[in-house]
């Protein structure tokens, strides 16, 4: 096994804070390795030190030569000057440069040039690999090559990043947080991509699904040491349990023999100089690990909640658009005392614009958001607050809060509160801009449970916050004695704390899913392989058509119009499969009217699309024959 990293007695120094000291790891080619520590142990700084972005205190990273390293940082920097085509092309590869040679040819429409490049990309056998550069641009949503970077969203540029460091020819890929803004089906299209390459990783997430299903190597950086485990989170998750065990069994044991050596080191001043030197040495050695605290720090949240009456929320009829592209679609609910709900759908389906009219921050275009009286919410937006970065952290608490209250009732002081957040004293009165991007979630969610709240809103609070953290948010939200809607894109956390998932659907409809996520997750995947089986079978609308449909000739198509014939193919028959199933549900006499009425105009969707995509596969039918 060859090793491709290895890092001998790293420091990170910052300020006054010791981040970690004397740290040796070992990454070998095959490894699909993780790093785990609670927020702000420098994880991020451990990854630019072995991508070699920053150089450590002191110790050593030695490389495998010639390694080549693609690193998606957590906050990416891209030319916003470049397209998102010049962005992910961005090489001196020749693979790499023919393939943005050839796009931009195909633009041109230059007939002579194209057949150049196609004669140079079937040279380099470069067609596999851009087809494989298609399939990532697909599934992370990167349509138009030509557009801007600087006028892409935060979450696209993002995507930008992580899609330049996938279509990368390099040996080892790093990423920090590779998850963040990407929704459920791009991560679970990540995960399986990643689990099915051969190449080395290592990686910082906090999501444990990913872990447990990508990675074979977990590093966990814990009280300034770093241990090493051969297996997923799952395997990770019993070996630390029993290694915490057998820490705490050696404090005890450590403790007790403390007891005796006490006794002895406690006799007469005047035999102090005949004792053993090294028994002496054994004793304040002793003494250090009888110290030692058997558990990590972990945050504590025992925060209290308003009183909550009988009268919680209704959402009635409400409906929201900006222009042609329709979010909410007459959606009515009405929430019970408990309640803890999922919302999950595609990024830019809507889901935080929901969120912000159930808050009253933005209102619906029809129907209304009745709130009962005792309601209070507590609201942690995607993309927090703006904290003066010139504030301390115990400043920016006290500026929203002078106390609070614990789950007992009790007072506590602002200092306290903050303890209870893993902001020691020494922490509180740190500048907000030397926090960590965790710490600063971390302290964003304070700000928010600070005041109290009986119903949480919670906007992606996964993002940047550390798996311990995360664990013992969990616990706090599945006893919370109010009502809860989450969104997220960790599945894992989804699950462990929401009993029903509202889905979006598309065009604005939202369906309540008795269920998790992963529940419903498999009810999908149902009724997927239900279409896949139907799609199967070739799409026959009449004998004339699929007499056409038998041509097998493919000849005189440039390779961009065979591509546009196969999708062609694919897509008829999906529409066929949906038109099938539409029919037979508009005949099942179970519709109501309003229900009928959709189907109907989906079905002359259909027909139209059909009609259109028939004339283009018919035209190019003709033109290979």
């Amino acid at each position: 096994m060859i090793s491709y990293l290895q890092a001998n007695k790293i420091s990170r120094r910052i300020g006054d804070l010791l981040l970690f000291e004397n740290i040796d790891l070992n990454l070998n080619s095959g490894d699909k390795a993780a790093i785990i520590a609670v927020n702000g142990a420098g994880k991020s700084s451990m990854l630019d030190i072995l991508c070699g972005k920053e150089s450590p205190d002191s110790g050593s990273v030695i490389l495998k030569r010639d390694l080549r390293i693609s690193y998606l940082q957590q906050s990416p920097l891209l030319n916003e000057n470049n397209t998102i085509l010049d962005e992910l092309f961005n090489s001196e590869n020749e693979l790499v440069t023919t393939i943005k040679e050839y796009e931009k040819c195909l633009l041109s429409g230059d007939e002579k040039l194209i057949q150049r490049m196609i004669g140079k990309m079937d040279d380099l056998k470069a067609w596999d690999y851009e087809v494989q550069v298609k399939q990532i641009l697909f599934r992370l949503k990167l349509s138009d090559l030509n557009t801007m970077i600087m006028n892409l969203s935060g979450g696209q540029k993002k995507r930008v990043a992580l899609a330049k460091v996938l279509v990368s020819d390099h040996d080892l890929i790093v990423f920090d947080e590779p998850t963040n803004h990407l929704d459920l089906d791009m991560i679970e299209w990540l995960e399986e991509y990643l689990s099915s390459t051969g190449k080395t990783l290592l990686m910082v997430t906090h999501d444990r699904y990913f872990l447990d299903r990508v990675c074979n190597v977990i590093f966990e950086l814990s009280d300034g040491e770093i241990y090493r485990y051969e297996g997923n989170y799952e395997y990770f998750l019993e070996k630390k349990q029993d290694r915490e065990f057998s820490a705490k069994a050696n404090v005890e044991k450590a403790r007790n023999i403390l007891r005796t050596e006490l006794e002895w080191m406690r006799r007469m001043p005047k035999a102090r100089r005949h004792k053993s030197k090294s028994r002496i040495d054994a004793f304040y050695d002793l003494k250090e690990r009888g110290r030692l605290k058997a558990d990590d720090k972990q945050i504590n949240i025992n925060v209290g909640i308003s009183r909550m009456g009988k009268k919680i929320l209704e959402i009635n009829n409400i409906s929201k658009a900006y222009g042609e592209n329709i979010l909410i679609k007459d959606f009515s609910y009405k929430f019970m005392r408990f309640e803890k709900a999922g919302l999950v759908g595609r990024n830019g389906t809507g889901k935080s614009t929901l969120l912000n009219i159930i808050t009253g921050l933005d209102s619906p275009d029809k129907g209304e958001i009745v709130k009962g009286e005792t309601i209070k919410f507590g609201y942690y937006r995607q993309d927090g607050i703006t904290f003066d970065d010139d504030m301390t952290v115990i400043d920016a608490v006290k500026k929203i809060a002078e106390s609070a209250t614990n789950a007992e009732g009790s007072s506590l002081s602002v200092t306290q509160f903050l303890n209870m957040f893993l902001f020691p004293p020494s922490r509180q009165y740190t500048f907000i801009k030397k926090l960590s991007g965790g710490e600063k979630r971390r302290l964003y969610l304070l700000t928010v449970l600070i005041q109290n709240p009986n119903f949480l809103i919670l906007d992606e609070p996964t993002n940047d916050l550390d798996i311990l953290t995360l664990n013992v948010l969990e616990e706090y939200l599945t006893g919370f004695k109010g009502c809860v809607i989450v969104v997220s894109h960790d599945r894992y956390f989804m699950d462990k704390v929401v009993d029903h998932i509202f889905e979006y659907k598309g065009d604005g409809i939202i369906k309540d899913f008795p269920g998790n996520y992963t529940q419903l997750r498999e009810k999908n995947q149902e009724k997927d392989e239900i279409i896949s089986r139907e799609t199967k079978k070739p799409y026959v609308e009449d004998e004339d058509k699929k007499s056409i449909r038998k041509r097998e000739k493919k000849q005189g198509l440039s390779h961009k119009e065979k591509m546009e014939l196969e999708l062609l193919e694919t897509d008829l028959r999906t529409l066929g499969v949906e038109k099938k199933l539409i029919e037979e549900e508009m005949n099942s006499g179970i519709l109501n009217s309003d229900e009928l009425y959709k189907k109907a105009d989906r079905l002359g969707k259909i027909l139209s699309l059909i009609d259109e995509e028939e004339l283009k596969w018919l035209d190019l039918s003709e033109k290979e024959s």
